[in-house]
């Protein structure tokens, strides 16, 4: 009876935790990259518009800062991604907004850094179309 108990609660925990890591992430993304980009894209985009006198930007920047956290950990390790002149531009625009995030977190972003976030992710863009 013991050993039926353990192996029960044994199979039960593999499922549990096999779930959990089958759910889905809190921002939406899919695990297919050119579909996950476009979306982060647009999502940050939107983020970056918000004017910085609306009382939902600090929301719109912490729910960026979830999304680009949630981007870099799914895509990064994947080998077949870092060849890919979308992906590598992807992440330095990501790594761009996300340190003015960190170092900055009460200040505006820059006119300057939102001109060449919009070109990078308008080479993004283009470059997932020549890929796709």
């Amino acid at each position: 009876m013991k050993r039926f108990l353990s192996r029960l609660l044994a199979l039960t925990l593999v499922l549990v935790i096999g779930l959990m890591g089958c759910s889905a992430s809190p921002t939406g993304l899919s695990g297919n990259y050119r579909q996950d980009t476009l979306t982060l894209i647009e999502g940050l985009r939107t983020a970056l518009s918000i004017p910085d006198s609306a009382p939902d930007k600090p929301e719109a920047q912490s729910m960026a800062r979830q999304q680009i956290n949630d981007f870099v950990s799914r895509y990064r390790r994947d080998g077949s991604l870092v060849k890919l002149g979308s992906f590598t531009t992807m992440r330095t625009a990501l790594n761009s907004l996300a340190g003015h995030y960190s170092s900055y977190p009460n200040r505006p972003v820059p006119q300057k850094l939102k001109d060449r976030l919009e070109l990078e992710f308008k080479q993004v863009e283009s470059a997932l179309r020549r890929e796709a």
